[in-house]
């Protein structure tokens, strides 16, 4: 066996998130954050010229590039090819297939089953990178997937999980290789006879722009943003907008935008993760602000805590407190004033002076 396959292997056994590669050194392991080596092992020359043949890699046009490749037992990887200091370099990630159901990690199931059986809009899912959005997101196109008779598009950047063709047909479609760019993709795809797009990340006006017309002419737009929170992804969104389009497109906003939910990843008591959410809909007062461009408003209402179906950060950080699922230390370090936890310790209401 090669010794790409092998090591591929170990990886998979050992549940890895990816594997690093550099000519001539150890490879290295990313198991639940951690980089681990694979003692006594060394990917020379010759075995990294053979893997990027393998991949189709060609370094006239550029010193790095993103490449797929499948190994012998039909698994498919995600593959970044680059060099430090001259040297040749490659991370290798296995594309998973959706294994967790949105309740499993802990999304607001009803919330997101409503927002998803909706013929057209827009859904922003945002956080930092590493928040855990790609994973909720497989979840729930797979779950669309499975329960609705419809033409899935994806276009990504790069692509994380495999989806299965269940109900639905899905096509999922790498910026690269694919695609020129999320905005091309997107205005291609609406050739293509979709019912539901992923956007991978809204990123530039272009995208932006072109993810709220797909919206108008009858399609569901999901998508992401790297915001971290609601307040802010209204604001990041509206930013991409030159200044003389802003207030269209809040209009725009306003009649399109069904709902956003921001996420965070901590450590958890039993050693694992916990996911910390905040989510508004954009529904009665909310959808009259965007429309007047009032945004303080929505930020004021979400700073009075949790509102009917909308939740903010401090109570998902309360709640999984009070429940156990994280220690105080890592509530009072999730939330963005540490004062405001302390405050409602204290029994004083979020919002309050």
């Amino acid at each position: 066996m090669d010794l790409i396959e092998t090591l591929c292997k170990v990886a998979l056994e050992n549940g890895a998130e990816d594997l690093y590669l550099k000519q001539d050194g150890t490879p290295r392991l990313r198991i639940k954050g951690d980089l681990l080596e694979i003692e006594d092992t060394v990917f020379d020359e010759e075995d990294m010229e053979s893997f990027l043949e393998k991949c189709g890699y060609d370094d006239s046009p550029t010193k790095e590039a993103d490449l797929a490749w499948e190994n012998a037992a039909g698994q498919r990887f995600r593959v970044n090819v680059f060099d430090s200091l001259g040297t040749r370099c490659a991370v290798l990630r296995p594309l998973r297939e959706v294994t967790q159901s949105m309740l499993e990690l802990g999304l607001p199931v009803e919330r997101m089953q409503n927002w998803l059986s909706r013929n057209h809009g827009l859904i922003l899912f945002t956080g930092a990178t590493g928040s855990g959005k790609s994973t909720s997101l497989a979840s729930c196109l797979s779950w669309v997937s499975k329960n609705f008779k419809k033409h899935i598009i994806t276009i990504e950047d790069p692509v994380e999980y495999l989806l299965k063709n269940d109900q639905s047909l899905v096509s999922q479609r790498q910026v690269g290789t694919d695609t020129e760019s999320f905005d091309s993709g997107l205005r291609a795809a609406l050739r293509q006879s979709p019912d539901v797009v992923f956007v991978g990340e809204i990123r530039d006006y272009e995208t932006a722009k072109a993810a709220l017309h797909a919206c108008e002419a009858g399609h569901l737009v999901v998508s992401t943003l790297h915001s971290s929170n609601v307040s802010e992804t209204i604001q990041r969104l509206l930013m991409l907008f030159p200044a003389g389009e802003r207030e269209g497109a809040l209009h725009m906003l306003s009649r399109q935008l069904l709902g956003i939910l921001s996420q965070k990843l901590v450590p958890s008591e039993d050693g694992d993760l916990h996911l910390l959410l905040e989510h508004l809909e954009n529904a009665g007062a909310v959808k009259k602000w965007l429309e007047e461009s009032e945004l303080n408003k929505i930020s004021d209402f979400l700073a009075q805590g949790s509102q009917g179906d909308n939740v903010t950060f401090i109570n998902s950080i309360i709640l999984a407190y009070k429940s156990g699922q994280i220690s105080e230390e890592t509530a009072r370090s999730a939330c963005d004033d540490p004062a405001d936890f302390n405050r409602i310790l204290l029994g004083v209401s979020h919002g309050s002076r």
